[in-house]
């Protein structure tokens, strides 16, 4: 099996959301459905100084997430009926709407928030590494569109050369599914939060309305 996954450059990003909105006009998502989404994290504070100066020690930056395609789901192993499944071929997480009976388990044990269960079709719904465009050697529409190249895919063999598995917050610890996410860290990187939370002692999720 040759396991493919994301490489993300966050000292490129600035969180434009374009392949956010790229994925939803690709896969012709509702407007309350979104398989990737960008984290705008921050923090700090400003402290003012015995002669009057103000010294900051502010800090903001962008990660951007979809399914990780982990080496090992949470997804797959709840699932009741087999429909969340990992390519034995690829390593990308899918689902097989035929057998999806929308329960939502896999929504509630996914760390990464990446299922959904789609009411108004019946299933839950999620990235699959645009397994079509891989099948015809094409690189996932969201990498297609990044204007500053923060975004790659490719095999793991490949892409870990460049990076680390994403451990920062407001990411949940890779150890918990080893996600097929690999990162070059932001400037002011914060470790990942145990507990997944939008909120820790260093920072927050600033847009958490958008993400949730």
């Amino acid at each position: 099996m040759t396991q493919y996954g994301f490489h993300f450059n966050a000292k490129r990003c600035t969180g434009c959301k374009t392949c956010q909105l790229a994925c939803k006009d690709y896969k012709n998502l509702a407007d309350d459905v979104s398989f990737r989404k960008v984290y705008e994290y921050g923090g700090g504070a400003c402290a003012t100084n015995a002669d009057g100066t103000v010294s900051p020690t502010t800090f903001t930056y962008y990660v951007s997430v979809s399914c990780q395609h982990c080496d090992n789901p949470a997804c797959t192993k709840v699932c009741p009926t087999g429909a969340m499944h990992k390519d034995a071929e690829t390593g990308l997480v899918s689902v097989d709407e035929s057998k999806c009976i929308g329960c939502g388990y896999c929504h509630m044990a996914c760390p990464y928030n990446a299922p959904k269960v789609d009411r108004s079709v019946g299933h839950s719904v999620k990235c699959d590494g645009c397994k079509d465009r891989v099948a015809e050697g094409k690189n996932p529409i969201c990498v297609e569109a990044c204007p500053l190249r923060a975004l790659e895919f490719g095999s793991v063999s490949e892409i870990s050369s460049n990076g680390d598995r994403a451990d920062i917050a407001p990411l949940p610890r890779k150890s918990i599914t080893d996600p097929n996410l690999y990162i070059v860290e932001p400037n002011h990187a914060q470790p990942s939060d145990a507990n997944n939370g939008l909120r820790s002692a260093d920072g927050m999720v600033q847009n958490y309305l958008e993400v949730l």
